[in-house]
């Protein structure tokens, strides 16, 4: 078991605490000797108001972690929080709401609708929910995400940076507790990616948002407050104010010692 725990923030307009967590998190696939372990005991709690890097090897089971800590998959054995609601063991309906209202997701594909506008696009799940956005929290997104002059403009119309950062502020219209982010640069080019890295960065600083981002470029982890890095479905390590060089360096460690 590996148990990695780090502090909130001092200064943080969400408050202080912890965003998500989970305990003797376990994720198994198949039976007997065809037996694979994704996960294996994880101990985790993400402070509130942080960026949060998921490093490993193919295979090590960040994917996997941050699907459990989301719920959008089932685990084998342990719990998991987001907030205060523990969400291993909600039904299905229940667990689409906390979604809905508590969690954000980015993707590497930007999943927009070619037919509406970018601020269409970005006040969507919330106008599928009926509720209406918080025009001065929108603002400030929008303004953060520097999209104030293509919010009339369809997908088609913006770069794929500026996809991505449609998707990114459709995460955070509704102000949720947590952001997930799936390689949300991994279809960039550098330039765009780094376009986008800035603006989350940004949006945990200047917004306070919590954000945690599976990757397995150091570049990208670099932007984060803390990496954490898994192997063999354990987590093994952590950093804190990482650099791209110290992430690399570390990850070619992880890589020797597996091949050694």
């Amino acid at each position: 078991m590996t148990t990695a725990t780090a502090a909130s923030k001092d200064a943080n307009p969400r408050g202080t605490g912890i965003a998500a967590r989970a305990q003797q998190l376990t994720k198994a696939y198949g039976d007997g000797e065809t037996r694979v372990v994704a996960l294996n005991a994880v101990d985790v709690e993400i402070a509130r108001g942080q960026f949060t890097a998921i490093m490993g090897p193919s295979g090590s089971g960040k994917s996997t972690l941050m699907h459990c800590l989301a719920g959008l998959d089932t685990v084998s054995s342990g719990r998991s929080w987001i907030g205060d609601t523990e969400i291993t063991g909600l039904k299905d309906k229940e667990l689409t709401k906390l979604r809905r209202d508590n969690i954000g997701f980015i993707f590497q594909a930007f999943n927009l609708l070619p037919t509406l506008s970018a601020l269409e696009n970005i006040t969507l799940p919330m106008d599928i929910a009926g509720r209406k956005p918080d025009q001065a929290w929108l603002d400030n997104v929008i303004d953060t995400v520097g999209l104030r002059d293509r919010l009339g403009h369809r997908p088609a119309e913006l770069s794929g940076g500026q996809q991505q950062r449609v998707a990114c502020a459709r995460a955070l219209a509704s102000r949720p507790e947590i952001i997930f982010g799936d390689e949300p640069t991994g279809n960039l080019d550098s330039r765009a990616g780094a376009e986008v890295l800035g603006f989350l960065q940004r949006s945990v600083r200047e917004l306070g948002q919590t954000i945690v981002m599976v990757t397995h470029d150091p570049n990208a982890a670099s932007y984060a407050d803390r990496v954490l890095f898994l192997a063999d479905g354990s987590i093994v390590d952590e950093m804190h104010r990482p650099t791209s060089d110290a992430v690399l360096e570390r990850m070619k460690r992880f890589d020797a010692a597996r091949t050694s």
